[in-house]
Protein backbone atom coordinates (compact mmCIF):
# COMPACT_ATOMS: atom_id res chain seq x y z
CA UNK A 1 0.00 0.00 0.00
CA UNK A 2 3.06 2.40 0.63
CA UNK A 3 5.31 2.93 -1.75
CA UNK A 4 8.71 4.69 -1.14
CA UNK A 5 10.42 4.57 -4.80
CA UNK A 6 7.38 4.76 -7.23
CA UNK A 7 9.76 6.45 -9.64
CA UNK A 8 12.33 3.94 -9.42
CA UNK A 9 15.93 5.47 -9.27
CA UNK A 10 14.66 8.34 -10.47
CA UNK A 11 13.99 10.64 -7.00
CA UNK A 12 16.46 8.74 -5.00
CA UNK A 13 19.59 9.86 -7.33
CA UNK A 14 18.02 13.77 -7.94
CA UNK A 15 17.27 14.10 -4.32
CA UNK A 16 21.14 13.10 -3.45
CA UNK A 17 22.65 14.92 -6.13
CA UNK A 18 20.71 18.25 -4.73
CA UNK A 19 21.47 17.69 -1.53
CA UNK A 20 25.09 16.80 -2.29
CA UNK A 21 24.92 20.60 -4.28
CA UNK A 22 23.55 22.14 -1.23
CA UNK A 23 26.23 20.71 1.19
CA UNK A 24 28.83 21.87 -1.13
CA UNK A 25 27.77 25.11 -1.14
CA UNK A 26 27.39 25.22 2.50
CA UNK A 27 31.27 23.33 3.13
CA UNK A 28 32.34 26.04 0.70
CA UNK A 29 30.33 28.84 2.53
CA UNK A 30 31.42 27.88 6.62
CA UNK A 31 34.85 27.60 4.93
CA UNK A 32 34.97 31.24 3.94
CA UNK A 33 33.62 32.47 6.90
CA UNK A 34 36.77 31.70 8.61
CA UNK A 35 38.63 33.97 6.34
CA UNK A 36 36.52 36.93 8.50
CA UNK A 37 35.69 38.34 11.29
CA UNK A 38 32.02 40.15 12.79
CA UNK A 39 29.07 40.14 10.79
CA UNK A 40 30.42 39.25 7.87
CA UNK A 41 31.65 36.11 9.19
CA UNK A 42 28.07 35.65 10.82
CA UNK A 43 26.88 36.17 7.40
CA UNK A 44 28.74 33.26 5.82
CA UNK A 45 27.40 30.54 8.38
CA UNK A 46 24.05 31.68 7.78
CA UNK A 47 24.54 31.17 3.77
CA UNK A 48 26.27 28.05 4.87
CA UNK A 49 23.12 27.43 6.97
CA UNK A 50 20.95 28.32 4.44
CA UNK A 51 22.51 26.04 1.79
CA UNK A 52 22.83 22.68 3.97
CA UNK A 53 19.59 23.17 5.95
CA UNK A 54 17.54 24.43 3.35
CA UNK A 55 18.83 22.49 -0.06
CA UNK A 56 21.17 19.56 1.41
CA UNK A 57 18.29 18.82 3.60
CA UNK A 58 15.18 20.28 3.34
CA UNK A 59 14.69 19.99 -0.87
CA UNK A 60 16.47 16.46 -0.90
CA UNK A 61 13.54 15.21 1.73
CA UNK A 62 10.99 16.86 -0.30
CA UNK A 63 11.93 15.71 -3.91
CA UNK A 64 12.73 11.97 -2.49
CA UNK A 65 8.59 12.65 -0.85
CA UNK A 66 7.97 13.29 -5.13
CA UNK A 67 8.44 8.93 -5.00
CA UNK A 68 6.22 8.57 -2.19
CA UNK A 69 2.49 7.48 -2.96
CA UNK A 70 0.01 5.36 -1.14
CA UNK A 71 -2.60 3.11 -2.98
CA UNK A 72 -5.13 4.89 -1.55
CA UNK A 73 -5.39 8.19 -3.63
CA UNK A 74 -3.63 11.28 -3.74
CA UNK A 75 -1.27 12.45 -1.81
CA UNK A 76 -1.34 16.26 -0.39
CA UNK A 77 0.59 18.31 1.78
CA UNK A 78 -0.11 21.74 4.63
CA UNK A 79 1.51 24.46 3.61
CA UNK A 80 2.44 26.07 6.58
CA UNK A 81 3.64 22.66 8.71
CA UNK A 82 6.03 22.59 5.99
CA UNK A 83 7.70 25.88 5.45
CA UNK A 84 7.97 25.16 9.25
CA UNK A 85 9.83 22.28 8.85
CA UNK A 86 12.09 23.95 5.94
CA UNK A 87 12.97 27.11 8.66
CA UNK A 88 13.58 24.30 11.61
CA UNK A 89 16.14 22.54 9.10
CA UNK A 90 17.69 26.19 8.30
CA UNK A 91 17.94 26.72 12.29
CA UNK A 92 19.16 23.70 13.49
CA UNK A 93 21.42 23.34 10.93
CA UNK A 94 22.73 27.44 11.53
CA UNK A 95 22.75 26.60 15.69
CA UNK A 96 25.41 23.79 15.09
CA UNK A 97 27.53 25.72 12.61
CA UNK A 98 27.25 28.69 15.27
CA UNK A 99 28.26 26.30 17.85
CA UNK A 100 30.95 24.56 16.49
CA UNK A 101 33.12 28.03 15.35
CA UNK A 102 32.06 29.36 18.88
CA UNK A 103 34.18 26.50 20.04
CA UNK A 104 36.62 26.82 17.34
CA UNK A 105 36.00 23.23 16.56
CA UNK A 106 36.72 21.61 19.75
CA UNK A 107 34.70 17.91 20.50
CA UNK A 108 32.86 19.22 23.02
CA UNK A 109 31.22 21.64 20.72
CA UNK A 110 30.92 19.30 17.85
CA UNK A 111 29.31 16.93 20.21
CA UNK A 112 27.04 19.53 21.61
CA UNK A 113 26.42 20.42 17.96
CA UNK A 114 25.99 17.44 16.48
CA UNK A 115 23.19 16.25 19.32
CA UNK A 116 21.40 19.48 18.82
CA UNK A 117 21.43 19.77 14.70
CA UNK A 118 20.53 16.16 14.38
CA UNK A 119 17.54 16.03 16.79
CA UNK A 120 16.58 19.03 14.91
CA UNK A 121 16.95 17.24 11.51
CA UNK A 122 15.27 14.05 12.76
CA UNK A 123 12.47 16.64 14.08
CA UNK A 124 12.68 18.34 10.45
CA UNK A 125 11.86 14.83 8.81
CA UNK A 126 8.75 13.95 11.07
CA UNK A 127 7.51 17.24 10.87
CA UNK A 128 7.31 17.22 7.48
CA UNK A 129 5.87 13.60 7.29
CA UNK A 130 3.40 15.16 9.94
CA UNK A 131 2.38 17.92 6.66
CA UNK A 132 1.80 14.25 4.64
CA UNK A 133 -2.35 13.70 4.36
CA UNK A 134 -2.06 10.17 3.02
CA UNK A 135 -5.60 9.56 3.55
CA UNK A 136 -4.84 6.20 5.68
CA UNK A 137 -4.02 6.14 9.21
CA UNK A 138 0.16 6.27 9.66
CA UNK A 139 1.84 4.51 12.41
CA UNK A 140 5.88 4.59 13.13
CA UNK A 141 8.19 1.44 14.04
CA UNK A 142 9.73 2.95 17.27
CA UNK A 143 12.94 1.20 16.74
CA UNK A 144 13.39 2.54 12.89
CA UNK A 145 12.52 6.03 14.28
CA UNK A 146 14.99 5.52 16.74
CA UNK A 147 17.55 4.41 14.79
CA UNK A 148 16.42 7.43 12.07
CA UNK A 149 17.99 9.77 15.07
CA UNK A 150 20.75 8.27 15.57
CA UNK A 151 21.38 8.00 12.12
CA UNK A 152 21.02 12.09 11.77
CA UNK A 153 23.03 13.28 15.26
CA UNK A 154 25.96 10.96 13.94
CA UNK A 155 25.71 12.72 10.01
CA UNK A 156 25.20 15.99 11.97
CA UNK A 157 28.34 15.35 13.98
CA UNK A 158 30.39 14.59 10.83
CA UNK A 159 28.99 17.15 8.89
CA UNK A 160 29.62 19.65 11.74
CA UNK A 161 33.29 18.40 11.78
CA UNK A 162 33.83 18.33 7.82
CA UNK A 163 32.28 21.91 7.73
CA UNK A 164 35.01 22.75 10.65
CA UNK A 165 38.39 20.81 8.65
CA UNK A 166 37.95 20.31 5.10
CA UNK A 167 40.46 22.98 3.40
CA UNK A 168 40.88 21.39 -0.18
CA UNK A 169 38.62 21.40 -3.32
CA UNK A 170 38.98 17.44 -3.64
CA UNK A 171 38.34 17.16 -0.06
CA UNK A 172 35.38 19.53 -0.01
CA UNK A 173 33.57 17.19 -3.07
CA UNK A 174 34.51 13.76 -1.00
CA UNK A 175 32.65 15.53 2.25
CA UNK A 176 30.00 17.05 0.36
CA UNK A 177 29.12 13.48 -0.90
CA UNK A 178 29.47 11.88 2.75
CA UNK A 179 27.48 14.37 3.81
CA UNK A 180 24.56 13.96 1.20
CA UNK A 181 24.74 10.22 1.57
CA UNK A 182 24.13 10.22 5.65
CA UNK A 183 21.34 13.04 4.72
CA UNK A 184 19.80 10.77 2.42
CA UNK A 185 19.92 7.61 4.48
CA UNK A 186 18.80 9.54 7.20
CA UNK A 187 15.38 10.02 5.52
CA UNK A 188 14.79 6.62 3.92
CA UNK A 189 15.44 4.98 7.18
CA UNK A 190 12.51 7.39 8.60
CA UNK A 191 10.48 6.53 5.73
CA UNK A 192 11.40 2.47 6.09
CA UNK A 193 9.78 3.56 9.86
CA UNK A 194 6.01 4.12 7.99
CA UNK A 195 3.15 1.43 8.74
CA UNK A 196 -0.40 1.81 7.57
CA UNK A 197 -2.07 1.95 10.92
CA UNK A 198 -5.59 1.25 9.32
CA UNK A 199 -8.26 1.42 6.76
CA UNK A 200 -8.74 4.20 4.30
CA UNK A 201 -10.23 6.93 5.17
CA UNK A 202 -13.10 8.85 2.54
CA UNK A 203 -14.78 11.91 2.20
CA UNK A 204 -18.28 12.22 1.46
CA UNK A 205 -17.85 11.23 -2.23
CA UNK A 206 -16.28 7.70 -0.97
CA UNK A 207 -13.04 8.70 -2.40
CA UNK A 208 -9.85 8.69 0.04
CA UNK A 209 -8.50 11.85 0.77
CA UNK A 210 -9.85 15.35 1.98
CA UNK A 211 -8.85 17.16 -0.92
CA UNK A 212 -7.30 20.08 1.59
CA UNK A 213 -3.67 21.27 1.13
CA UNK A 214 -1.53 20.95 -1.98
CA UNK A 215 -0.13 18.04 -4.17
CA UNK A 216 3.50 17.26 -4.20
CA UNK A 217 4.11 18.75 -7.46
CA UNK A 218 2.17 22.15 -6.71
CA UNK A 219 4.07 22.12 -3.33
CA UNK A 220 7.58 21.39 -3.80
CA UNK A 221 8.67 22.56 -7.69
CA UNK A 222 7.73 26.34 -6.67
CA UNK A 223 9.88 26.07 -3.48
CA UNK A 224 12.87 24.07 -5.25
CA UNK A 225 12.70 27.07 -8.05
CA UNK A 226 12.69 29.56 -5.02
CA UNK A 227 15.64 27.57 -3.32
CA UNK A 228 17.54 27.01 -6.80
CA UNK A 229 18.12 30.43 -7.79
CA UNK A 230 19.12 31.11 -4.39
CA UNK A 231 21.35 28.59 -4.43
CA UNK A 232 22.72 29.87 -7.76
CA UNK A 233 23.08 33.80 -5.96
CA UNK A 234 25.07 32.10 -3.07
CA UNK A 235 27.21 30.30 -5.60
CA UNK A 236 27.96 33.82 -7.41
CA UNK A 237 28.43 35.59 -4.30
CA UNK A 238 31.33 33.17 -3.17
CA UNK A 239 32.87 32.94 -6.31
CA UNK A 240 33.07 36.80 -6.69
CA UNK A 241 33.71 37.89 -3.26
CA UNK A 242 36.95 37.97 -2.08
CA UNK A 243 38.33 37.49 1.51
CA UNK A 244 40.18 40.33 3.34
CA UNK A 245 43.42 38.26 3.49
CA UNK A 246 42.84 37.46 -0.50
CA UNK A 247 42.65 41.37 -1.35
CA UNK A 248 45.59 41.96 0.89
CA UNK A 249 47.66 38.97 -1.13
Amino acid sequence: MINHLSSGLLTPVLSFGLSFVGCAVGLSSTARSRLYDGRARRLWLWMGALSIGGVGIWVMHFVAMLGFTVSTGEIRYDLPLTLVSLLLAVVVVAAGLFLVDRGAGRPVALLAGGGLTGVGVASMHYLGMRAVDTAVPIAYDPWLVALSVVIGVLAATAALWLTWTVRSALGGIFAAAVMALAVSGMHYTGMAAMQVAGAAMHDDHGTAGSGDGLTAEELVAPLVVVLTVSMLALVTVAILARAPREIRA
